[in-house]
């Protein structure tokens, strides 16, 4: 070390030791990450600024893209699928037994009052197509609204009905008075101290309706509804979370350059395989095919020779598309769609050429556990909702004779919702292994049709009694290679062991003549 370095030292100017990095490095700013914005909002604040693009721009995507159209098909068809069933559980008073006279009676008027002239406000939609709309809701819009209406339609006994909503009445800009000061408006609820919701500000009219003839103009622009009142369905992505946002919202801009790119693809292709070549000559051609705003606009048609105007030149590109990198470009954006959106990529694309069984099991595998997860979700605030509105209003109205109701209303409210199962990609698999789960204990059957067919056991039963007595009173006999199974089973086991012990080899059975 010389003098110099000595003495820099001495006064502190010395080469410092690089410091030891504490920071994350997703944390680091530097010039690699100039470029990532960032912002510390709350979830209502970020969704404040961005819901109505959002909403606007997901709806668009299911109208004109089919990758998105897709995913709000099969999020409907896998969780509601032909509808979600209910099967009462009430058991008796005394004994573990169901009360089947009860069940049947509680089933019976929840399905009356399911059809469309009773449960819809409107007369417009069964409960299970209302289940089919908020299945596809969540996807595009984010959220779904439904407004509990104390009142019979049709000629129902029952006074109880449902008004759907669509989100976009849900005004997220309106800030006005609170029924509390510890109240506040967020995002067109307004909550408590707590977070709790109290009431929802209802926009009177849709705010990109059209103003059709005669229509009737209201001096009011909100309306308030209680809590009560409202079933608000959304998935919270991070707490105290007050509106959904599209399932669309981390794919949107891929999906949009994607279809940019497949169009543009096409249309080149299209010209490439029209435009065969370039004439010139020394006359040119005087007039284009149409002309537009002193613009000439040419035409093109498969088989066409273009010609040009004296002096005019052009060099013909090689128009090979869609080239060789398209359908692997393609693929991987639809990965990122499907990854982006929750599904995997064979269920968005239907697209199955890569696959064999167990690469497609596991797909289908997480696949149904993400669609059990929206299954849940709406069994538990919306389906449980609405019945114990219809259990409590149809014993009072006298539809359902509960006498002891009061007393006990916890004793009818126990119903089991069915919802829809799923066969496997090789069903024989399948049968056996659920064949030997029940024989080890694994599982029951009641869980094995539930999750194979989405049906009841109890139905199973009574079903298959009802066939085998049709079928003794005419005198058919149902499985007969089972049957003559259990023949032989029987033939071979009457066999009698000597005295000799355990170990003495069997005598045969003796006939009687």
């Amino acid at each position: 070390m010389g003098l110099r370095t000595r003495l820099l030292n001495a006064l502190g100017f010395g080469k410092q030791k690089p410091q030891a990095r504490r920071a994350y490095q997703g944390a680091m700013i530097s010039r690699l990450t100039a470029d990532w914005l960032a912002t510390q909002t709350s979830a209502d604040a970020e969704i404040r600024t961005s819901l109505r693009k959002l909403r606007d721009r997901s709806r668009e995507l299911v109208r004109n893209n089919p990758y998105a159209r897709q995913a709000k098909r099969t999020t409907q068809i896998n969780v509601i699928g032909t509808g979600v069933q209910m099967q009462s559980q009430v058991m008796q008073l005394r004994g573990n037994k169901r009360d089947d006279k009860i069940n049947s009676l509680v089933e019976s008027k929840w399905s009356v009052w399911c059809r469309r002239e009773h449960c819809d406000v409107a007369g417009r939609h069964s409960f299970q197509e209302m289940e089919w709309l908020a299945a596809g809701a969540l996807p595009e819009s984010g959220e779904a609204l439904f407004r509990i209406i104390r009142r019979p339609f049709g000629n129902s006994k029952v006074p109880l009905a449902i008004q759907i909503l669509e989100a976009d009445l849900l005004d997220e800009e309106y800030q006005g008075g609170t029924l509390s000061p510890g109240n506040e408006w967020r995002n067109g609820v307004e909550v408590n101290e707590w977070g709790r919701p109290v009431r929802y500000a209802i926009l009177t009219r849709h705010p990109g309706d059209y103003w059709f003839q005669n229509t009737a103009q209201r001096a009011e622009k909100h309306i308030f509804l209680d809590a009560g009142d409202v079933i608000h369905l959304f998935l919270p992505e991070r707490p105290n979370q007050n509106r959904g946002v599209p399932w669309f919202h981390s794919v949107m801009a891929d999906a949009h350059q994607l279809q940019g790119y497949e169009e543009a693809a096409v249309i080149r292709a299209r010209a490439g395989a029209s435009l065969m070549g370039f004439i010139t000559n020394n006359e040119g051609e005087l007039l284009a095919d149409a002309v537009e705003n002193n613009q000439r606009i040419s035409e093109f048609e498969p088989g066409t020779f273009k010609y040009l105007n004296p002096g005019e030149s052009v060099t013909v590109p090689n128009i090979d598309s869609p080239d060789q990198q398209f359908e692997m470009f393609v693929r991987n954006k639809v990965r990122r769609f499907a990854s982006g959106f929750g599904c995997s990529y064979e269920t968005l694309s239907r697209d199955f050429s890569e696959t064999n069984y167990s690469s497609s099991r596991l797909s289908l595998l997480e696949d149904r556990e993400h669609w059990r997860v929206v299954q849940n979700y709406l069994i538990e605030n919306f389906h449980t909702r609405v019945f114990r509105e219809w259990l409590a209003l149809a014993v009072l109205s006298g539809e359902l004779p509960f006498q002891d109701y009061e007393l006990r209303p916890e004793r009818y409210d126990t119903p089991k919702w069915l919802t829809r199962g799923w066969s496997w990609v090789d069903p024989l698999k399948e049968v056996k292994a659920y064949r030997e789960a029940e024989q080890a204990g694994y599982m029951t059957k009641a869980q094995i049709i539930a999750q194979t067919g989405g049906g009841d056991y109890d139905d199973n039963i009574a079903e298959l009694a009802r066939e085998q007595r049709l079928a003794q009173e005419a005198g058919v006999n149902l499985d007969a290679d089972l049957l003559g199974n259990v023949a032989q089973a029987q033939d071979a086991s009457v066999t009698e062991t000597p005295q000799g012990g355990d170990n003495a080899p069997p005598s045969r059975s003796r006939r009687k003549s």
